[in-house]
């Protein structure tokens, strides 16, 4: 199977260099027509985004650039305003713009916390926000939204960037849901790569192998005719996996100890991982809940004997 993109517009935000570079390019060299996005200069230039441009026109590629500041939704409109000017859709959207402002959270100032929120959160919303009824409208669309292990699993010094990118996860699960009905399928990368943002946090040999060009290849993979949707893909040094959530099968607890110590009682059981399960919509878990309830105090949730 050859994935090809021929005839779609992509929008990568963050695209000036590193991943979203990377991204760019791969997206651009199976034939799709790109938007590459990265923040202006005081004097409205794109340089970096212009670059990237270049080369995918020397490639034989097909892009324009776009200074918009991904916390600023009027210039994100302006953003997708061009790509429908220009090319009349919009197929692809890859939310790769961010920025770090690592500090421990004792010492990390709201400010520092909330422009982190801004870029990685509100600008990967404002972007989705801005194509949605677009890609509705076209009965297809591909979202990616950039998590990291920093948000799945935590890292030291990074509480903003860490809850920026389970949010991430959060959006998709939902967009997910609302999307599925009109072909859009959205998926979250959580990427390890050697860039900018990454340099001097990974050491000098991994950073070589962890190359933003064998992380694109995922991006390209949730962008095609058969991605998958609500995945976490992780990528970095070649390698792939996919991320999941489980919840224990849990312990229900009444009439009598749903208490904190009868909690505490049955501590092992609850966090006991045999019988986990993997839910597709937030409702799953009421229905489980309820249900255990239910069979614990030997009741009928049929609606129509209530």
């Amino acid at each position: 199977m050859n994935i090809r993109l021929d005839g779609q517009v992509a929008i990568v935000t963050g695209a000036g260099r590193g991943l979203g570079r990377s991204h760019a390019l791969a997206l651009a060299a199976r034939g799709a027509r790109v938007i590459v996005n990265d923040l202006a200069d005081e004097h409205g230039e794109a340089t970096n985004a212009d670059a990237v441009v270049t080369e995918i026109k020397a490639a034989g590629g097909e892009a324009i650039s776009h200074g918009a500041n991904v916390a600023n939704f009027a210039e994100v409109e302006d953003m997708v305003g061009k790509a429908m000017e220009s090319w009349g859709r919009v197929d692809i959207l890859i939310n790769n713009a961010g920025i770090l402002r690592d500090k421990t959270f004792a010492k990390m100032s709201l400010d520092d916390f909330r422009l982190v929120i801004d870029v990685h959160l509100m600008g990967s919303t404002y972007c989705t926000k801005a194509v949605w009824d677009i890609m509705r409208e076209q009965q297809h669309g591909r979202i990616v939204f950039t998590s990291s292990s920093s948000g799945l699993y935590g890292n030291f010094g990074q509480s903003n960037y860490g809850a920026a990118k389970m949010a991430m996860v959060g959006l998709m699960n939902t967009l997910h849901l609302e999307g599925a009905k009109y072909g859009i399928r959205v998926n979250c990368l959580a990427p390890a790569a050697g860039t900018a943002m990454t340099e001097g946090l990974i050491p000098g040999p991994a950073f070589k192998l962890l190359s933003p060009d064998v992380v694109s290849p995922a991006v390209v993979f949730l962008s095609g005719p058969d991605a998958p949707s609500r995945k976490v893909v992780g990528a970095g040094g070649g390698s792939f996996a996919v991320y999941k959530g489980f919840e224990t099968l849990g312990r229900n607890l009444l009439p009598d100890d749903a208490t904190p110590e009868g909690i505490a009682a049955a501590w092992e059981a609850i966090n006991d991982e045999t019988g986990m399960q993997e839910f597709s919509g937030g409702f799953e878990q009421t229905t489980k809940y309820a249900q255990q309830g239910a069979e614990k105090l030997g009741l009928d949730l049929d609606p129509s004997k209530a």
